[in-house]
């Protein structure tokens, strides 16, 4: 059965003692260079930093005791990696995590510190999935998928529910597009709570499969992307497609130059740590500011986890 805002809110009373509720921030200084009232739902601030704990713990507290049991695996290198640990942690069930030998080490040292056993593979798909059948075969740990999954959708698009529950007179949503998991859930929830309310999608240029996705009628599969955006190179998944194709009503692009631009306002004025991947919806949002005007928009703020190592040395570069 196709996935609804039924769905998503019996998520969120799942997961809901699990969960930060994050909080919406604004900023009178951008809604300026904007033109419009600009609600940024603040998911840096979720536990491990990023919306994706939320799809974990759906997923996790909706498998039956049996299977729980035996443990979760999944392949990442990112985000939902470190979600999925700390969910498969605070159950107390076993996590196995696939990641790929190019992983940073910063991610690598948070998974680990959730408690999950690491494998590492060659960081190719192919090497992810095979290395992933082998566990599954070894342990009869259930496959976690990061976005191509029901429970997984309906977790994200819990972060859109406690933001229309907060401002339900929003004229629009914003929501970044990688493997589609946060946008179909964002989108769902959106469409379901207010028929008449604009969900768009934003994506980098570099990575623009979920565009060319949309714009063709097919799904396109990504070919080699280049962006900044770390957390967006995935390739758009088929169930996300599908409410993404019904419910979405654009995709807007934008390059790598606007997103850095993006994220250093929101650095300078908000005063908050957000990763490349959520300053896309900003920068969506000042590039097409004609589209936007006077509207009220919620902005999906997808998380904030920078490799603080990367970004400190440029300071101690200054030093010597």
């Amino acid at each position: 059965m196709p996935i609804t805002i039924s769905d998503i809110t019996k998520a969120y009373e799942r997961i809901a003692h699990k969960v930060h509720r994050t909080p919406v921030l604004s900023c009178s200084q951008i809604n300026e260079i904007v033109g419009a009232n600009l609600y940024f739902k603040c998911e840096n601030f979720q536990k491990v930093g990023a919306f994706k704990y939320r799809g974990a713990t759906n997923a996790l507290l909706s498998l039956p005791k049996e299977k729980l049991a035996k443990g979760v695996t999944t392949h990442s290198s990112g985000n939902h990696a470190q979600a999925l640990a700390l969910a498969a942690r605070e159950l107390g069930v076993p996590s196995y995590i696939i990641m790929p030998s190019n992983s940073p080490k910063v991610k690598i040292d948070a998974v680990r510190g959730y408690g999950a056993e690491i494998t590492f593979c060659e960081p190719n798909l192919q090497a992810r999935e095979s290395t992933l059948e082998r566990k599954v075969s070894e342990t009869g740990a259930e496959f976690i998928h990061p976005y191509n999954r029901e429970e997984i959708i309906a977790g994200q698009g819990t972060a859109a529910l406690e933001l229309l529950t907060d401002y339900p007179e929003l004229d629009v949503i914003i929501a970044p597009v990688g493997g589609g998991g946060l946008l179909s859930g964002t989108a769902i929830c959106s469409k379901g709570t207010n028929p008449d309310i604009k969900v768009y999608a934003a994506e980098p240029k570099g990575a623009d499969d979920a565009y060319r996705s949309f714009c063709s009628g097919a799904l396109v599969p990504s070919n080699n992307p280049k962006t900044i955006c770390d957390g967006l190179l995935t390739s758009l998944g088929d169930l996300n497609y599908g409410y993404i194709k019904k419910y979405v009503d654009d995709i807007l692009l934008v390059d790598d130059t606007e997103i850095i631009a993006a994220m250093k306002l929101i650095y300078e004025r908000m005063k908050i740590i957000v990763e490349p991947s959520s300053a896309t919806v900003l920068a969506a949002t000042i590039k097409y500011k004609e589209l936007f005007a006077d509207k009220s928009i919620g902005l999906i703020i997808s998380g904030g986890n920078v490799d603080m190592q990367v970004f400190f040395d440029s300071y101690y570069a200054k030093l010597s």
